[in-house]
């Protein structure tokens, strides 16, 4: 892991002791998080495994409790959305 700067699971320090870490500040987590939701949908559509589409769900939430928003407030809100404008079970595409 050594040259590699970027966000990591908070249990990485524990399997790679040599490395350095710094806990980041406010500011720089946001921008951290908003290149690590970047960075694990370019591996699930390169990969299309549910491993990595649970890396991109992992991220949603942290995300999402910088909104203060608990997994379940967020999923209300997408329950709403889905209530008020549909979801994209239906497969429908706009030419």
């Amino acid at each position: 892991m050594h040259g590699c700067r970027q966000l990591v699971r908070d249990q990485v320090p524990d399997l790679f002791p040599d490395s350095i870490y710094r806990k980041l500040i406010a500011t720089e987590y946001a921008g951290a998080l908003r290149n690590k939701l970047a960075e694990e949908v370019r591996e699930y559509l390169a990969d299309r495994t549910p491993e990595e589409l649970a890396d991109v769900l992992e991220v949603l939430r942290a995300l999402a409790a910088l909104h203060g928003l608990t997994p379940e407030e967020l999923e209300a809100v997408r329950a709403r959305k889905a209530a008020e404008r549909g979801d994209f079970a239906g497969r429908i595409w706009l030419e």
